[in-house]
């Protein structure tokens, strides 16, 4: 039994009925190339920032919520 090479995933699966192929679907990975070049273009939509100012929207984000957690053990250390 010959063994056949396996098939890339970005082809689409085909399979044949009645001697004329149908498609499975159009094709796998239609456009997701194309998808990701997309966020990083003029073209996107959205709030347009850069990933330092996610970095440091993040950071502050996660010092808040430590403060926070801070804060409210001095505050249950004191009233009880």
């Amino acid at each position: 039994r010959a063994r056949l090479p396996r098939r890339p995933e970005c082809v689409a699966a085909v399979s044949y009925k009645g001697g004329t192929a149908t498609s499975a679907s159009a094709s796998v990975n239609s456009g997701s190339g194309s998808n990701m070049v997309r966020f990083y273009t003029d073209d996107a939509l959205g709030l347009k920032i850069s990933p330092t100012v996610v970095l440091v929207m993040s950071l502050c984000f996660i010092a808040f919520v430590a403060a926070l957690d801070v804060f409210g053990k001095i505050y249950r250390a004191k009233a009880g």
